[in-house]
């Protein structure tokens, strides 16, 4: 049995989680998957992290090509992150002949398309199982055990970091910031949020699921995002009276021969499983017309549970090397579906309102709503802000997104408007 030999490049907290694994579990490789991995190189530009893990001085360098080009590395495993340096490490890599196991969302959602074409043109594996939902599993099962099903719809909860943000303030009444703050405390959030609470970072794993399971190219530039930092604790508390929880939703679903692709902050009935979802985990719905409705549920991020998808890559592709099978499965994108626009969307809304505590305010409001053809299921009104305004909260039967921004416009307009203070949507699902 020819051992496989592997370079790592990135030695941060994913790739020092690689390490940790292979170091655990590499003799017992061979016995639960038929094959033997051996890390033979690696590379960072950061030498001190090489000292940190122990890392043979002689097995380490700074210049990643020249890792691609060691004749005894048959996988490079990339954990740069970012669409740059990363971008021309892995083409290197796969033009040179070597298959790549990859981390990076990023890169998948914006340049997938070359990177697999480069594969398919050397005849070598690109994996990337880890970019989407960290130790979950939902690449592979898309690609070979859901096969046989038209994947109607996949939505999840891909974020871990807005995710526990937004559990913290229905738990515990925290607003945005101090829930923010908290998770940079912790560790789960960056210095610098913004791909988290942007929804930047969901974005690009949705777009990653939705070209796999319709088979189709979505690149993270055609999905529409809203971020939750304009969620509140009343709206959170709203929601939990109307039996919902608040999450930050990345939705795509087969639309009219087309593609529904979206993120942003959702009203969900609290009886569905997402809603039960929380802290850090992520969790992934996927309906096929065959098995019906399935949820991938588990530790979104960290080192271990990104470097175990990671692992698996690397096992994986050391079959197919070992067999001579490989670039077996290659892009599956061959069809050409639209990304529908966003303001065709049809859905429930969550729509709260300031407005001048006084006679006819609620007539003027549910006219301009009927001049669009919007329907509303109900409406709230609570409270009298200590600026002498009511709040008051409509919530739509199903309406069209672009009917309802129209809508909007004109009642923020009305001088009995003080202002529009929250816009969710409501699924579901």
């Amino acid at each position: 049995m020819r051992t496989i030999g592997v370079g790592l490049i990135g030695l941060g907290t994913v790739g020092s989680g690689v390490l940790e694994i292979v170091r655990r579990h590499s003799a017992d490789f061979a016995r639960r998957a038929g094959v033997e991995i051996e890390l033979v190189r690696f590379a960072d530009r950061n030498a001190e992290r090489a000292t940190d893990l122990g890392i043979d001085p002689a097995a380490f360098t700074t210049d990643a090509s020249e890792l691609i080009a060691d004749p005894r590395v048959d996988i490079v495993i990339e954990l740069i992150g970012g669409t740059g340096v990363a971008k021309q490490v892995v083409l290197e890599a796969l033009r040179a002949g070597k298959s790549v196991v990859t981390a990076n969302k990023a890169l998948m959602a914006s340049s997938g398309q070359e990177v697999m074409d480069a594969a398919s043109a050397s005849g070598v594996d690109i994996m990337f199982e880890a970019s989407v939902g960290g130790g979950i599993p939902i690449i592979g099962p898309l690609k070979h055990s859901l096969v046989s099903n038209e994947i109607v719809a996949v939505a999840g909860i891909v974020n871990g970091t807005t995710n526990y943000m937004l559990t913290r303030m229905a738990d515990d009444g925290l607003d945005y910031a101090s829930a923010l703050a908290e998770a940079q405390a912790k560790g789960f959030a960056e210095a610098d949020p913004t791909a988290d609470v942007d929804g930047h970072d969901a974005a690009a794993k949705i777009a990653i699921l939705a070209s796999i399971a319709f088979n189709s190219r979505v690149t993270v530039d055609r999905v529409p995002v809203e971020g939750i930092r304009g969620i509140t604790p009343v709206d959170i508390a709203y929601a939990q009276e109307m039996g919902y929880a608040i999450k930050l939703m990345a939705i795509a679903r087969r639309a009219d021969g087309a593609i529904d692709v979206r993120v942003h902050p959702t009203m969900i009935p609290r009886s569905h499983p997402l809603a039960s979802v929380s802290g850090v985990y992520n969790a992934i719905y996927v309906t096929g017309d065959a098995v019906g409705e399935t949820m991938f549920f588990g530790e979104g991020a960290g080192s271990l549970p990104a470097a175990s998808a990671v692992v698996g890559d690397v096992i994986e592709v050391a079959r197919h090397i070992r067999s001579g099978c490989l670039n077996l499965v290659g892009c599956t994108c061959n069809e050409q579906l639209e990304v529908r626009d966003i303001a065709q969307l049809e859905t429930g809304y969550f729509i709260r309102f300031a407005v001048a505590d006084r006679p006819g305010v609620l007539a003027a409001v549910a006219s301009k709503f009927g001049e669009h053809g919007v329907s509303i299921a109900s409406v709230i009104q609570k409270r009298v802000c200590e600026s002498g305004d009511a709040e008051i909260v409509y919530v739509t039967h199903l309406a069209a997104e672009g009917a309802v921004r129209a809508a909007l416009a004109e009642i923020a307009a009305l001088d009995v408007v003080t202002e529009v203070s929250a816009v969710i949507r409501v699924e579901n699902l």
